[in-house]
């Protein structure tokens, strides 16, 4: 439990600097902010409102202070654009991207971890070479690219898939999963060969270690040699791999959302950087950062699952 304790507590300077980063975006592009964000065709009244608007007629200070509160209290501010709380536009569309990260994340794991361990099981024979180079392919794809691909494949070709928008859970599991078919098989080729090369690595390794060759010579089967001795002892640069893979996920969503026309916060990140809106890209970076910490601090947590000698 101390240990637990440090690690949440060493998390809050890292917040911290991040919320002071995510303040300054807006103060540090060139220009006057509120003129960049009112167009070309404003008029001073207009600027002036701006201004008012998000607090740019106060001390720096004192805007950083009462923004900081604000959030803290879970109030992101508004839209410029829209007038809605810039809460409620990431609570409407974080449904889909939640939903993409976490079934392309559990598809590349399943798959991955049985092809990196068949691999370093089989090295140097032709399943190994098979599985490396099927990585290899599929690493060095784009993601639009696997997209567009599918899209021609499952939807062109052979109309059997949806190739755009997004059904809700609560509008029954048939179209829900059709819709994410697609969008889930174009991100977790890239991760399931990331996590395929890393497994095998780390399995090569451990496999050549002397208590595998102890359990082996006592008679260990093989399938709990690699299971037990061989995949547990491999686990910690594995749960760092697909970690890193979920925070990766969550930036890379933009490309798949807007191949597949999905309405997530790709979606509305890409919307918002094109018109300027400040304080929903302020938004969606702080909470896509507090989802990049708390993943790190997941991954720290499960590290002295599989080796309780690790402590920090």
């Amino acid at each position: 439990m101390q240990y637990v304790i440090k690690r949440i507590l060493a998390a809050i300077p890292v917040l911290a600097i991040v919320a002071v980063i995510v303040f300054l975006l807006l103060h540090l592009s060139p220009g006057d902010p509120a003129a960049i964000i009112a167009g070309d065709t404003a008029t001073s009244d207009d600027i002036e409102r701006i201004r008012r608007q998000l607090g740019l007629d106060r001390p720096l200070h004192e805007q950083f202070a009462g923004w900081l509160w604000r959030v803290l209290q879970g109030d992101f501010g508004v839209s410029v654009f829209t007038g809605l709380p810039v809460a409620t536009m990431i609570a409407q569309r974080i449904e889909p991207t939640l939903w993409i990260t976490f079934l392309t994340i559990g598809f590349a794991v399943v798959l991955a971890l049985p092809m990196g361990v068949l691999a370093a099981w089989k090295v140097g024979t032709w399943i190994d070479r098979a599985i490396m180079a099927l990585a290899v392919l599929a690493f060095s794809l784009p993601v639009f690219l696997i997209g567009y691909l599918f899209m021609f494949g499952f939807a062109i070709e052979w109309p059997i898939l949806p190739v755009q928008g997004f059904r809700s859970l609560s509008e029954g599991f048939g179209p829900f999963i059709r819709h994410l078919v697609l969008p889930t098989l174009s991100g977790g080729l890239i991760y399931t060969a990331l996590i395929a090369r890393m497994t095998r690595a780390t399995m090569l390794e451990v496999l050549g270690e002397d208590y595998i060759r102890t359990a082996r010579a006592k008679g260990v089967g093989n399938l709990r040699l690699l299971l037990r001795h061989g995949l547990k002892n491999a686990a910690v640069p594995i749960v760092t791999t697909i970690g890193l893979g979920i925070a990766l996920l969550l930036g890379g969503v933009i490309v798949t959302e807007s191949v597949f026309a999905i309405p997530g916060i790709g979606r509305l990140t890409v919307d918002s950087v094109l018109r300027r809106d400040y304080p929903v890209i302020q938004g969606i970076v702080l909470v896509t950062s507090a989802v990049y910490v708390f993943v790190n601090l997941v991954i720290d947590l499960l590290y002295t699952l599989f080796d309780p000698r690790i402590r920090y």
